[in-house]
């Protein structure tokens, strides 16, 4: 997941909420006083609190001074977008779910566009879903590690996040 920070009259900063590390996560939950599988539900319903503290932790490796009160954005300056694993992980399942009905198919793929961090990827996952498995070394259907790893971390929810902590 993608953090997008756009305080008031700046510019927007990404902050890369997709890889953690222990004691970063042991911070977020202390700090929100909620556990991590919380924290990252939070995350992709973009909960102002989880959101908050995410971008907070992150936003303190490079300033380490940084105080969880000083850092209060406008719940409109904090947006959530998908990175391009969970991108084309979406439309995998969008794919699965609404390919056999093309109009919902259709609101998947534009809600899956503005869910993503890069509406390009968004772009490039779904021709890679509507033109089928390219021929190659990977057709054969077997699964790579990146396919694998990918698969596993999707979350369960019902779709990407598509709206700001609003």
């Amino acid at each position: 997941m993608i953090i997008v920070y756009t305080p008031e009259g700046g510019e927007p900063e990404r902050l890369d909420a997709g890889r953690l590390r222990a004691s970063e996560i042991q911070i977020a939950e202390r700090t929100a006083d909620r556990p991590w599988d919380v924290l990252k539900a939070g995350l992709l319903n973009a909960d102002v609190t989880s959101v908050r503290t995410l971008a907070w932790v992150i936003k303190k490796r490079a300033d380490t001074s940084l105080r969880f009160s000083a850092f209060d954005p406008f719940e409109d300056e904090l947006r959530v977008r998908l990175d391009a694993r969970e991108t084309h992980g979406y439309a995998r399942e969008m794919f699965e779910r609404y390919g056999h009905d093309p109009a919902e198919l259709d609101g998947a793929w534009a809600e899956l566009r503005e869910a993503a961090d890069d509406p390009a990827v968004a772009d490039a996952a779904i021709k890679e879903l509507e033109d089928g498995p390219k021929a190659g070394p990977d057709s054969s259907g077997s699964e790579t590690s990146e396919t694998s790893t990918s698969a596993s971390s999707l979350s369960t929810s019902d779709g990407p996040p598509t709206k700001s902590t609003a």
